[in-house]
């Protein structure tokens, strides 16, 4: 079947997200330790209740484990 040139872009880009996504699964659970210790700084840093630090260790985990995937895929 005919692709055009911007075809096999988007499923390049499509296949470098998917790719990056798999790496980033299991770095979820390597990175909670980071995590945690990063939000209890900054809930002893900014006097932060319990219910923001849980937040908080949330986002940090995934958005570390995005980071260690970008790297894994790209690098």
């Amino acid at each position: 079947m005919y692709q055009t040139n911007f075809m096999k872009q988007v499923d390049c880009d499509m296949m470098d997200i998917l790719l990056t996504l798999v790496f980033s699964a299991p770095l979820l659970v390597i990175m909670i330790y980071p995590a945690m210790k990063i939000a209890d700084f900054i809930s002893d840093r900014y006097n932060i209740n319990q219910t923001l630090d849980d937040k908080l260790t949330i986002i940090i985990t995934i958005i570390l484990s995005l980071i260690g995937g970008v790297m894994l895929n790209f690098l």
